[in-house]
């Protein structure tokens, strides 16, 4: 792709990938262009040649800055960093090194000890294909503590880092999101049990552009499935949807796309 596209950015995903909420939201709030490339999991698209060129990993969101030489980074909290260069006034990021240290840290732990352990929960809660009670009940005391220790943190600041709002807190929304929602029972209330963590979410929510991507891709993951369902064409739906489904809808296969090509 030229290095003059009207785009700077290309986001492989899924409709219903959960990493990819906090890339599409920092895209957003930094007002980056982008255009997707949704990925068929049931064609294994993910796991093909071309794919694992650039993302050897073979998962996704993997990003390619058409830009800056077709630069390729995947591993999503590498790619809120990456994006982070683009952040000239320091919106979302700290240029004090003692805080981008502290940054990093939360960046850190929130790939290696929330999205590993919700993941878990998640797994052994809905798709393992034999119940294992002794797994789902280690990820759920593994899921409440980790809360704890945000809501440790969070009882004396309203941000993780820098008194503000930055990719650190980012990071963590849709874990929590989904966390809240799904995995911790009917009967948990995130406003009770953990309350600093409630209030530090609830304003992360309200933002505008958080609150977009949310119903952005509740209406991509939605309109995928109606055609899956009813069987509908993607040119019949994208002629007939409107406003944000339209948007959401027209996010291209991936199996479509060569990178040399505009």
């Amino acid at each position: 792709m030229p290095s003059d596209s009207s785009y700077q950015f290309t986001v492989y995903n899924h409709e219903s990938g959960v990493n990819i909420f906090k890339i599409l939201i920092l895209l957003n709030e930094l007002g980056l262009t982008y255009k997707e490339r949704l990925l068929d999991f049931g064609k294994k698209e993910h796991k093909e040649e071309w794919y694992c060129k650039m993302m050897p990993n073979g998962r996704i969101p993997a990003l390619v800055d058409h830009w800056n030489d077709d630069k390729v980074v995947w591993e999503s909290n590498a790619m809120l960093k990456y994006l982070c260069r683009y952040d000239t006034e320091k919106r979302l990021t700290v240029s004090n090194p003692e805080l981008q240290s502290e940054m990093d840290t939360w960046l850190f732990f929130q790939s290696s000890h929330q999205g590993p352990m919700y993941g878990q929960l998640q797994w052994f809660s809905f798709y393992h294909e034999e119940a294992i009670p002794s797994a789902v009940h280690r990820y759920t005391a593994e899921t409440r503590r980790i809360f704890g220790v945000l809501d440790r943190v969070l009882q004396d600041r309203e941000w993780l880092v820098g008194n503000k709002c930055t990719i650190a807190d980012i990071a963590f929304i849709k874990c929590n999101e989904y966390a809240a929602r799904y995995l911790l029972g009917d009967n948990f209330s995130l406003s009770k049990e953990f309350p600093n963590v409630a209030r530090w979410h609830s304003t992360l929510m309200a933002r505008p552009k958080v609150a977009w991507v949310f119903k952005y891709k509740a209406e991509q993951d939605c309109g995928r499935e109606r055609q899956h369902v009813t069987g509908e064409t993607l040119s019949s739906f994208a002629s007939r949807a409107t406003g944000l489904s339209k948007k959401a809808i027209l996010a291209q296969p991936a199996a479509t796309v060569n990178l040399s090509a505009s």
